[in-house]
């Protein structure tokens, strides 16, 4: 696997993000306050399907995302692609459990191997929201929206590849699903940005 090089080039770019963004905030002549920006996250994730877990995710990030879409897109697809690779590590060392049925054992090499393909396409599609622009945006977005509809069918697919019964379906399954949910909200808030972005003059 690609193990911690990767972890650590996707800390470094959240890092790079996060504080780009605080820096750009702390030179910005205008001030937001924190009441205003979780009530911008609070209303935001009305539009998806899982608000409370929008909520309670994101309300930490309310300094960073201000009152910004984009910005509000882009850290709900870095929560998501930090939990997509951390499932997907939990997934390899469960994997190598001892006691685990051959059918379980099948099961989690594919759900690790989906759960990779997610972390690809998350991974292009944050890069391509970090730079969106002028009069390819909206091909952009088409291929961002792409991506993370594609990351989403793999992690269905992981889902769906836990029908046995047994502590290891429990285990797996709440990650995943957790996974899923966050993925979808992602998907949610850059389906919204791009449609705020499609009709403002």
């Amino acid at each position: 696997m690609e193990g911690s090089s990767s972890c650590y080039s996707l800390a470094a770019l959240l890092i790079l993000l996060m504080l780009t963004t605080y820096m750009n905030s702390c030179s910005s002549t205008r001030t937001i306050s924190e009441k205003t920006s979780t009530e911008f996250i609070r209303t935001s994730c009305g539009a998806t399907s899982y608000p409370r877990l929008c909520i309670s995710t994101l309300s930490s990030y309310a300094s960073t995302i201000q009152t910004s879409p984009k910005q509000l897109a882009i850290t709900a697809l870095s929560v998501s692609l930090l939990h997509v690779r951390s499932t997907s590590d939990l997934l390899s060392k469960l994997s190598k459990s001892h006691g685990l049925k051959p059918k379980e054992v099948g099961a989690m090499r594919d759900c690790v191997e989906e759960m990779s393909g997610s972390v690809d396409q998350l991974r292009k599609s944050l890069a391509e929201l970090g730079h969106l622009g002028g009069s390819k945006f909206e091909h952009q977005m088409n291929d961002i929206q792409t991506w993370v509809s594609a990351a989403l069918t793999d992690e269905d697919t992981c889902v769906d590849g836990f029908a046995m019964n047994g502590n290891i379906k429990t285990t797996v399954r709440g990650h995943v699903v957790n996974v899923v949910h966050l993925t979808s909200i992602a998907l949610a808030l850059i389906n919204s940005f791009a449609s705020i972005h499609a009709t403002s003059p």
